[in-house]
């Protein structure tokens, strides 16, 4: 037994020091001249926009549900006017942060680990390092810093994309203007609810766009590799969203109280 657990602690202490080699590697890229623009430019493209949509979707889907959710429960204690207030709330501060970053998660992240897997695989990665080019600062850091720019400007259309939805739910009972409505939503939000959720989606974006090329950029050789860095890309970011969504939770009580 004590033979099994000692290489599986070896094993995990080897990954976090790989990380921390990685992280190290990334860090002193950035500030390495001739940043690739192009290629950042590019992958805000098909980070962002290409994941607009189901972005857009899931958001619009949960804030009809609250809505239709939360409804029943507020007419009960005669606070059916707080329905907006109550919306907006949950989804600046948490539901509309993680839901986004999750599914930027299962996007994102599958999609650099198998695209960096794969071109680990067939040795382009290798092919690009004895060619002179940098493969890390190419490959890996335009990644990382366009997933930390672009998951929070997605997670601020979603948020919005799902107040929408609450308006539309609201008025499939009751009748309220839409001025009304987002002039209750907007009110109720203050800095103290807005500033630290968009601070925590920028390191949910990092920590999606990490995962994804440690994983792909270091995935082992052979076609299953590929696979498998995009599945373990996918779990590790999700696990990470959740980490860090506690601690800023726990950093984010000290504000108000």
């Amino acid at each position: 037994m004590a033979e099994q657990v000692i290489p599986a602690w070896k094993k995990w202490l080897e990954g976090i020091g790989e990380q921390g080699v990685f992280f190290t590697r990334f860090v002193r890229n950035i500030f390495a001249g001739g940043f690739e623009w192009s290629e950042f430019v590019r992958q805000c493209y098909e980070i962002g926009y290409k994941s607009l949509t189901l972005v857009g979707i899931t958001s619009f889907i949960m804030g009809l549900v609250l809505i239709l959710q939360l409804r029943p429960t507020m007419v009960d204690f005669g606070a059916e006017s707080m329905l907006p207030r109550t919306l907006s709330i949950a989804l600046i501060r948490e539901i509309g942060p993680v839901i986004t970053a999750i599914i930027c998660a299962g996007k994102i992240a599958s999609s650099i680990g198998a695209e960096l897997g794969s071109m680990k695989v067939t040795e382009q990665i290798d092919a690009m390092e004895v060619s002179g080019a940098n493969p890390v600062q190419y490959l890996v850091v335009t990644r990382i810093i366009a997933t930390a720019f672009m998951v929070p400007l997605l997670t601020l259309i979603g948020d919005v994309i799902g107040l929408f939805g609450g308006y539309i739910a609201i008025n499939l009972t009751d009748d309220i203007s839409f001025y009304l409505y987002f002039q209750k939503c907007i009110a109720s939000i203050e800095f103290v609810d807005f500033i630290p959720a968009f601070i925590k989606t920028i390191f949910f974006g990092f920590a999606i766009g990490f995962v994804g090329c440690y994983k792909g950029y270091n995935s082992n050789k052979g076609t299953e590799s590929v696979g498998i860095a995009a599945n373990s890309a996918v779990v590790t970011a999700s696990l990470w969203i959740f980490v860090i969504d506690a601690i800023a939770v726990q950093v984010t009580n000290l504000l108000y109280y």
